[in-house]
């Protein structure tokens, strides 16, 4: 009776304060530098969430800040599912579509999931800091953000909710019979331990050429030409499976192989040259939706995805023969925004994709800059250098770091099965979520270095001003009216490659409140040198505001009166000025 007492107390306690018992008050934390002191949205970023678990966080952060995020769905998946996209802005400024605006998204492959929570970190962070942190406010005052956190939605919930290797299924779902016999997806992974992850199947063999290493029972080394073996010798077997489809052979059928990353329609190549392309260029419902996206939002400047793994800083092109695609001047753009990377993200390297890696045809990366002129960058998340913040140490330091600091949780001890193919087996190794994706530890470091990555890109889209108007008398009743007309960051308003290819429209300087009778770019003010524009004086046709630099309009106005300039640059914003 008497424990009843407490239990009923308790309850009425919890009932009654639940603050006491669920967290702490603002009172009683320190706040941390860096961190969102007390969230409305609190969240756990050291664990990773389904399709809906992004989902559902997404409609958190955006019903508690109305005022700067705006939810939607930019298309459906090949199940059906949502493809949502948070529009983060101060809404109270500007026309939200107007700003210069960054592109972030993640996770176009299945098992590259840490995009996902890097977003979502990214969109919490924006909305939970804009009150407390000056750089945020003026951050969201002039861009704004556009953010999916996952554009292959079924996929991932494959990865997370089914038996998968750390790096299957890699890409979308979409059924291919791979080995052209007719059947589809009849012969794949087989999770015979249970476990949820597929590991690895090995087998006593006095022929072998593997043997457990005597320093560590969970590895096998690979014998030397010149090693003296006493110890038993083992043969691997390949990752679990059956003969599901009784042809003899284990495995050889998985999952169809189909890549959202050779999807894009920027030097498309089909599968027979391209691995992983699918129909034709936008063929999967998931990248087209994006596409759509972008191709309505010629405001976006600057874009971010988000794979894994290998700690790099990527950007194109993907082909060496694509190479002449991106111009010196744009090049150095990137250069200095990559290498700023590799100090915000240590360990990671700033690279370019054909040459550092391999080929690319189609890619995501590619189409963003080569057909609509986004410096676009894709960071490769997490390296082995994060266990230890030292040089990679390769496959040894990941057996080190899974002893020391996960304490062995994500590996499968060894042990017996008896395969209906092989005979006595053993099955064991690390599981899926171990070597790709970033252990729940340093998941929050590696989203929020990652994130600051993207500001510091973001930071540097177009940033346009009218930095000054001078008024001279020409008698007559005449005005010259010069403005000069600034932009102090890094990126122009136009790409070379847009540029080159006239993507996007020229920049329009505008006067307006008085009659125009001339207008002209300023080539040389020194030396009075300028082009007129007789055809619609008032408004100058520019074809690019360079970054870190001015140009300078002038126009011959008849009368007073009160007069505005007006910036419209569809990268560089809409801005007014009036004298």
């Amino acid at each position: 009776m008497k424990s009843f007492k407490y239990i009923t107390a308790a309850l009425v306690l919890y009932l009654l304060c639940p603050f006491v018992i669920l967290g702490q008050s603002s009172n009683d934390v320190f706040r941390a530098a860096g961190s969102p002191h007390n969230p409305k949205v609190k969240i756990s970023f050291n664990k990773y969430y389904t399709a809906e678990g992004l989902a559902a966080l997404g409609k958190k952060i955006a019903d508690a800040y109305p005022n700067l995020v705006k939810r939607q769905s930019i298309g459906k998946s090949t199940e059906g599912r949502d493809i949502w996209m948070l529009a983060i802005t101060d809404y109270s400024v500007g026309d939200a579509d107007r700003k210069p605006a960054f592109y972030v998204d993640g996770n176009i492959h299945s098992n590259e999931i840490q995009g996902g929570e890097i977003c979502i970190y990214t969109a919490w962070y924006l909305t939970e800091s804009f009150a407390d942190v000056e750089y945020i406010r003026e951050m969201l005052k002039d861009r704004t953000f556009y953010i999916v956190p996952t554009i292959n939605p079924d996929a991932r919930n494959h990865y997370m909710k089914e038996a998968n290797t750390p790096h299957s299924p890699r890409a979308g779902l979409i059924a291919l019979d791979d080995d052209s016999d007719g059947l589809f997806d009849e012969d794949g992974f087989d999770d015979l331990d249970g476990d949820g992850s597929i590991t690895t199947m090995r087998r006593k063999n006095p022929n072998g050429n593997m043997i457990i290493d005597p320093r560590d029972p969970r590895r096998m080394i690979q014998i030397g030409p010149d090693d003296v073996v006493t110890a038993q010798r083992y043969e691997f077997l390949g990752s679990e499976g059956l003969d599901n489809d009784g042809d003899g052979r284990v495995n050889e059928d998985r999952p169809g192989y189909y890549d959202p990353n050779r999807d894009w329609g920027w030097k498309w190549q089909p599968d027979y040259i391209q691995r992983g392309a699918y129909k034709y260029p936008f063929s999967a419902p998931e990248t087209r939706a994006v596409a759509d996206f972008v191709l309505k939002h010629p405001n976006i400047a600057g874009a971010q995805s988000f794979h894994n793994s290998g700690g790099m800083i990527l950007r194109g092109p993907g082909a060496q023969e694509d190479v002449a695609t991106y111009n010196r001047a744009d090049v150095r753009i990137y250069d200095a925004i990559g290498k700023k990377g590799e100090e915000i993200l240590p360990g990671y390297r700033y690279l370019t994709v054909y040459k550092d890696l391999y080929s690319v045809f189609g890619g995501e990366l590619d189409w963003f800059y080569g057909s609509r002129g986004i410096y676009t960058f894709t960071n490769e998340i997490f390296t082995a250098f994060a266990y230890y913040k030292k040089a990679n140490g390769g496959r040894d330091q990941v057996y080190k770091a899974n002893k020391d600091l996960l304490l062995g949780d994500g590996f499968t001890n060894w042990k017996k099965y008896d395969h209906p193919t092989y005979g006595e087996i053993e099955i064991g190794g690390f599981q899926k979520n171990v070597g790709r994706a970033t252990p729940g530890f340093l998941l929050e470091e590696e989203a929020h270095r990652n994130m600051v990555f993207t500001f510091y890109h973001a930071y540097h889209m177009p940033h346009l001003s009218v930095s000054d108007i001078k008024e001279k008398s020409l008698g007559g009743g005449l005005r010259e009216i010069t403005a000069v007309i600034k932009n102090d960051r890094l990126m122009p308003t136009h790409a070379s490659q847009d540029l080159k290819y006239k993507i996007e429209r020229p920049d329009y300087i505008s006067l307006s409140g008085g009659k125009v009778v001339a207008g002209m770019i300023v080539n040389n003010e020194d030396f009075n040198v300028t082009t007129e524009q007789k055809v619609n004086p008032e408004k100058i046709r520019v074809n690019n505001i360079p970054g870190n630099s001015v140009v300078k309009v002038r126009w011959i106005v008849k009368g007073g009166g009160k007069l505005t300039v007006t910036i419209d640059s569809a990268k560089g914003g809409l801005i007014r000025k009036s004298l």
